[in-house]
C-alpha cells in the first residue's frame, strides 16, 4: 500500500513518509477537536434575583394565607351554625327612628302659623281702589267709542265678504246654488250678528268683573 502512496514533497522513503504524514494529519485533528474558541461568545448570565422573585412569592404566601384564614374562619361559623338550633336573628321588621323629628315638626308648625297669619292679613286687608270709577270710566270709554266710529261694530261685524262656491253644470243649476248660498248667508249673517253682540255683552261683563 505505501508503494502506491504520492507524497506532496520527493521523499527516499515513500513507508516512513506516508507514516510521518498520517501521524501528523492524525495530532492535527486531535488537536481541532480540543481546540477551544478564544472569543467568548456566551450570554450574559442572568442574576439570581431575577431569575428568583422573592418579593413575588412572598405576596403570594400571603395571599395564600389570608385566604386559608378567611376560609378557617367561614368553616367554623359553618359548623356553629349547623351545631347551633337556628339562633341567627334574620328578623329585618325594626321601627323607623329619627333622630331630629322633633326639630322638623317645630319648624313645621311654626312654617305653618307665620303662614295663617300672612293669610289673615291679606284677607282682612281692604282694597285702596274704587271699583265704581273704573266702570263709570269704561262705560264712558264704550260711549264714545261708538259714537265717533263711522259704522257701528254689530254693522261692520256682519258686513263680511261673501264667498261663492263655483260647480261645473247647467246655468240653471248655478243660479240656484247662487240663490240657495244667498240665502245660507243671509241666515248666517243675522246669526252671526247676534252671536257678536251675545259676545259684547260677555266682554263687559267680563271686564266689571276684573275690575271688581
Amino acid at each position: 500500500m505505501h508503494k502506491s502512496y504520492q507524497p506532496l514533497k520527493p521523499a527516499t522513503n515513500k513507508y516512513l513518509q506516508k507514516k510521518w504524514d498520517q501521524t501528523r494529519y492524525e495530532e492535527h485533528r486531535n488537536k481541532l477537536s480540543t481546540a477551544r474558541p478564544i472569543v467568548d461568545t456566551k450570554g450574559i448570565r442572568t442574576p439570581a434575583h431575577v431569575q428568583l422573585k422573592l418579593k413575588k412569592l412572598q405576596l403570594q404566601d400571603e395571599r395564600l394565607g389570608t385566604i386559608e384564614r378567611d376560609n378557617r374562619l367561614l368553616s367554623s361559623k359553618l359548623s356553629d351554625i349547623v351545631r347551633s338550633k337556628g339562633l341567627v336573628d334574620h328578623r329585618n321588621h325594626y321601627p323607623e327612628r329619627s333622630l331630629n323629628a322633633e326639630k322638623r315638626r317645630d319648624e313645621l308648625l311654626q312654617v305653618t302659623n307665620q303662614n295663617q297669619a300672612i293669610y289673615q292679613r291679606i284677607t282682612a286687608r281692604e282694597s285702596d281702589y274704587r271699583r265704581q270709577l273704573w266702570l263709570d270710566d269704561w262705560e264712558r270709554v264704550v260711549r264714545r267709542r261708538d259714537d265717533i266710529a263711522r259704522y257701528p261694530r254689530a254693522v261692520a261685524n256682519k258686513q263680511k265678504s261673501k264667498r261663492r262656491v263655483k260647480f261645473a253644470g247647467s246655468d240653471s243649476g248655478q243660479s240656484e246654488k247662487s240663490s240657495e248660498s244667498n240665502c245660507y248667508s243671509d241666515t248666517n249673517t243675522d246669526q252671526e250678528g247676534d252671536e257678536e253682540e251675545e259676545e259684547e255683552k260677555k266682554e263687559t261683563e267680563e271686564n266689571k268683573d276684573t275690575l271688581n
